[in-house]
């Protein structure tokens, strides 16, 4: 079993000043985690993994509250996995009695999950400081499945200066598509039959642009029409957009992520994929 550690001194103790990889969670782990700390564990003489369900990315207590947490399936999960170290922290541990600083990306968390999520990325941002501050990792290791926040750990990290440098991994899917997440423990099984629509509308926009359709109205026609196969299935948003910027393009001249977010029922899920014009390179980060 991994040692567990909860607070920055016990921590820094444990590395001894070594700069080990890095994977935060908020727990919860899946298979998607572990394959991230499988990754970082392959890179790396050491894997710290932490879990902390953090409290200033939820616009929602009740989503909060809601938040699944089970520490001992998480501590076999990410052991497993290959994680040497656990870095389990308090609230108080992160966020100080008096704490009243936070962090915020312009620009890139103004639309999508941003519009939807009031505060969520200037929480994620925070904690994120606050994490690769303690841990100094040599690399930290983040899903796209949540791309968004994938962007803006990558402009945080770098307009801040913070330590290592950020690897975003390929999106894990169930067998039907669906991309793995905490979340999908919520949907009943009517739902989790629905859900499936979700990654088949991304991809089926993915196939279209490959055969050359890069008009992006068309495109998401055809997207929402796979969605609208789930009658009880609502949408926050479907979009096409530079992967860069995050902002929504007309045409796919070359690379592209298409972002959507759905609700079934009381459960939100995201997901995204890339999508390539005819003749352009890809990152090789699918989905």
């Amino acid at each position: 079993m991994s040692r567990v550690v909860s607070s920055v001194a016990a921590l820094r103790s444990a590395l001894g000043g070594d700069a080990p990889g890095l994977v935060p969670t908020m727990g919860a782990l899946h298979t998607g985690h572990a394959s991230l700390i499988q990754r970082a564990a392959a890179e790396h003489a050491r894997t710290v993994v932490s879990i902390f369900v953090n409290p200033t990315q939820f616009s929602d207590p009740v989503d909060f509250s809601r938040y699944p947490r089970g520490l001992d399936r998480d501590l076999e999960i990410a052991a497993a996995a290959g994680a040497d170290l656990i870095f389990a922290p308090t609230e108080d541990e992160v966020y100080a009695t008096g704490f009243s600083t936070s962090v915020e990306v312009a620009t890139l968390t103004e639309r999508w999950e941003g519009a939807f999520r009031p505060g969520h990325f200037r929480g994620v941002a925070t904690v994120v400081t606050i994490l690769l501050s303690a841990v100094q990792p040599a690399a930290s290791y983040f899903g796209e499945k949540d791309y968004q926040q994938l962007v803006v750990i990558r402009r945080l990290h770098r307009d801040l200066r913070l330590p290592g440098k950020v690897v975003g991994c390929a999106t894990v899917r169930d067998a039907d598509g669906l991309a793995l997440s905490s979340r999908n423990a919520r949907l009943t099984a009517e739902q989790r039959q629905h859900a499936g629509v979700l990654p088949r509308a991304l991809f089926r926009i993915a196939s279209l642009v490959e055969s050359g359709e890069v008009e992006v109205g068309s495109l998401l026609t055809a997207g929402q029409a796979e969605l609208d196969q789930a009658p009880d299935l609502s949408v926050d948003y479907l979009a096409i957009v530079d992967p860069e910027t995050l902002e929504s393009i007309p045409r796919v001249e070359s690379r592209a992520r298409v972002l959507a977010a759905v609700r079934l029922g009381a459960v939100r899920l995201i997901d995204n994929v890339e999508v390539l014009a005819p003749g352009a390179a890809g990152t090789g980060r699918a989905g």
